[in-house]
C-alpha cells in the first residue's frame, strides 16, 4: 500500500488536518502502529493516545480539532477505518465452485444459477437454493428447506427440515438451525418429550456465528429478523422472535417464547427467561439475568437485571459492604458497652 492522506481522506469522505501529501504504507491498531501506518480512534476516552501512538496519521471523529500529527476527521472513525482496511487488504476468498461430485442431492432439489455445494454435503429432498449461494463441505440441509440468493453457509452447518433462510445470509461453521426445542412434561417422575413441530425462519441479511443453536418452534415459528447479527455460542430457544437489526453477543441464552424487539442489543452472557418481551432499542448489558419484560429504549444490568442507574447504585452499596460491616461491628461493641453502663447504674443507683 502507498496512498497519500489526501487519497485516503477522499476515499473515506474525511478531512485532512496536516500534511495531505504524507504517504501511508500500512494499517494497524493504535498501540501497535509504527511509522508509515495509519490507525484510528473512535472512543473519546482514547483521544489522548493520539499523542502517544507511533502511527504516522490517525483517523478521528470530527470532534478532534487538531493534534501533534496529521489526522483525518470523519463522521464515523470505525467505519472509515474499515473502509481503509478493505482498500489495503481486499477480501480474496475463493469459494467452492459448482457441485462437488461427493455431495449427495435428494429428489426434487432446485438449484439456482451459480450455486456451489462443497464436498460431502447432503441436500435432502425438495430443497431449493437461490442464485449464487455457497454451501461449504460437510453440511446437512434438511427436507423442504428453502435458502435464498447470495447466502453463504460455512462448513459443518446442520439445517433441519422445513427451515427458511433468506438472501444475503451468512452462517458460520458448527451452527445448528432447526433442532428440536427443549420441551418435556414430567409424568410420575418421568420426563416425556413434547413434539416440536414448528419451523425456523431466518430473514434476509442475517449473520450467524459459529456453534449457534436456534431451535425450531413447538408450534408456529422461531424467527430471526432481517439484519440481525448473532455472535458465536448463542442459544435461541423455541418460539423466540428476534426483531430486525438486533445484536446478540457471545454466550447469550434466550429462553422459549421470548420476543425481542428491533435494534436490541443483548451483550455477552446475558440470560433471558421465557415468555417475556424486550422493547425496541433496549440494551441488556453483559452477564445480566433478565427475569421480566424490559420496556423500549431502556438499558438494564445485573442479576436480576435492573435499570442501569439503579443497578449501579446497588453495586456501589455492595462494594461498601466490608466497610459497613466494620462500622456495624464497632457500633455493636459500643452499644454493648453502653448497655453495661446503664445496667450498672440501674443496679447500683445509690453508688451512682
Amino acid at each position: 500500500m502507498r496512498k497519500t492522506l489526501k487519497e485516503i481522506a477522499s476515499y473515506v469522505e474525511g478531512e485532512v488536518i496536516g500534511d495531505q501529501g504524507l504517504v501511508i504504507t500500512g494499517i494497524s491498531g493504535i498501540e501497535e502502529a509504527g511509522e508509515g501506518d495509519i490507525t484510528f480512534v473512535a472512543n473519546p476516552k482514547y483521544i489522548p493516545m493520539i499523542e502517544k501512538t507511533c502511527a504516522s496519521a490517525v483517523i478521528t471523529s470530527r470532534d478532534v480539532k487538531k493534534a501533534s500529527k496529521p489526522i483525518i476527521r470523519t463522521d464515523n472513525p470505525s467505519l472509515a477505518f474499515a473502509k481503509v482496511i478493505s482498500l489495503v487488504k481486499p477480501t480474496k476468498k475463493i469459494h467452492p465452485q459448482g457441485v462437488d461430485p461427493s455431495a449427495v442431492l435428494g429428489k426434487d432439489v432446485a438449484l439456482g444459477e451459480n450455486v456451489a455445494i462443497g464436498a460431502h454435503t447432503v441436500i435432502a429432498d425438495k430443497v431449493s437454493i437461490g442464485d449464487n449461494s455457497v454451501i461449504y463441505a460437510g453440511c446437512f440441509i434438511g427436507e423442504a428447506t428453502r435458502i435464498g440468493s447470495n447466502t453463504l453457509i460455512h462448513a459443518n452447518v446442520s439445517i433441519r427440515e422445513e427451515t427458511t433462510i433468506g438472501s444475503n445470509v451468512v452462517i458460520d461453521s458448527g451452527t445448528v438451525i432447526g433442532s428440536d426445542g427443549f420441551g418435556f412434561i414430567t409424568i410420575e417422575g418421568k420426563h416425556q418429550r413434547i413434539p416440536q413441530v414448528g419451523v425456523v425462519i431466518i430473514e434476509d441479511d442475517v449473520e450467524i456465528g459459529s456453534n449457534v443453536c436456534i431451535d425450531r418452534a413447538r408450534f408456529d415459528r422461531t424467527v430471526i429478523g432481517r439484519g440481525t447479527k448473532i455472535d458465536n455460542l448463542v442459544h435461541i430457544a423455541h418460539n423466540v422472535i428476534i426483531g430486525p437489526d438486533s445484536l446478540v453477543v457471545a454466550q447469550v441464552g434466550i429462553s422459549g417464547s421470548t420476543k425481542i424487539g428491533k435494534g436490541v442489543t443483548l451483550a455477552g452472557q446475558a440470560g433471558l427467561v421465557g415468555h417475556i418481551s424486550v422493547g425496541d432499542n433496549a440494551i441488556v448489558m453483559a452477564q445480566s439475568g433478565v427475569n421480566k419484560s424490559i420496556p423500549a429504549e431502556t438499558a438494564v444490568w445485573g442479576y436480576p437485571a435492573k435499570a442501569v442507574n439503579i443497578a449501579r447504585r446497588v453495586n456501589a452499596c455492595v462494594q461498601n459492604l466490608p466497610r459497613l460491616f466494620q462500622t456495624v461491628t464497632g457500633l455493636k461493641k459500643k452499644i454493648e458497652e453502653l448497655e453495661k453502663i446503664i445496667k450498672n447504674q440501674i443496679d447500683n443507683p445509690k453508688k451512682n
